[in-house]
C-alpha cells in the first residue's frame, strides 16, 4: 500500500542503504547469469553464507518495514538451486526500491534523504 506522504529515515539507515544496494545488485545479476546458464545448478555452501550475510544485513536495515516479513535467507542446511537464489534475491531488491521510494524524495528540486 503507498503512503500518501513520505516517512522519515535515519541517516545510519540511508548509508546503510547507500552501502548494501549496490552489493544486492551486483550479487543478484551474478545470480542472474549462473541461473541462465544451469537454473538447476547447486549452491555451494561457501556462496549460500556470503548470500545470507549480506541479506542478514539487510533484514536488519528494513527491519521495521513492512514488507520485512516477506523475505527470506537461504537455508544453509539444504543447498539451494541458483534459481532459488535469483527468486530471494529479486524479492529482496524490491523491497529495497521500495525503501529508497519511500525515503529518497524530491525536497526542493533535488532528491536527497528524508531523514
Amino acid at each position: 500500500m503507498a503512503r500518501s506522504q513520505p516517512g522519515k529515515t535515519t541517516s545510519d539507515r540511508a548509508d546503510a542503504y547507500k552501502t548494501l544496494n549496490p552489493l544486492l545488485e551486483a550479487m543478484y545479476r551474478e545470480f542472474q547469469e549462473l541461473s541462465k546458464k544451469k537454473q538447476d545448478g547447486q549452491v555451494g555452501r561457501t556462496k549460500v553464507k556470503m548470500v545470507n550475510r549480506l541479506l542478514k544485513a539487510i533484514h536488519e536495515l528494513l527491519k521495521d518495514e513492512p514488507n520485512r516479513s516477506y523475505l527470506d535467507e537461504l537455508n544453509e542446511d539444504d543447498l539451494p538451486q541458483n534459481s532459488d537464489v535469483v527468486l530471494i534475491l529479486s524479492q529482496t531488491s524490491a523491497a529495497m526500491d521500495a525503501f529508497q521510494r519511500q525515503y529518497y524524495v524530491f525536497n526542493g528540486g533535488k532528491k536527497e534523504w528524508s531523514v
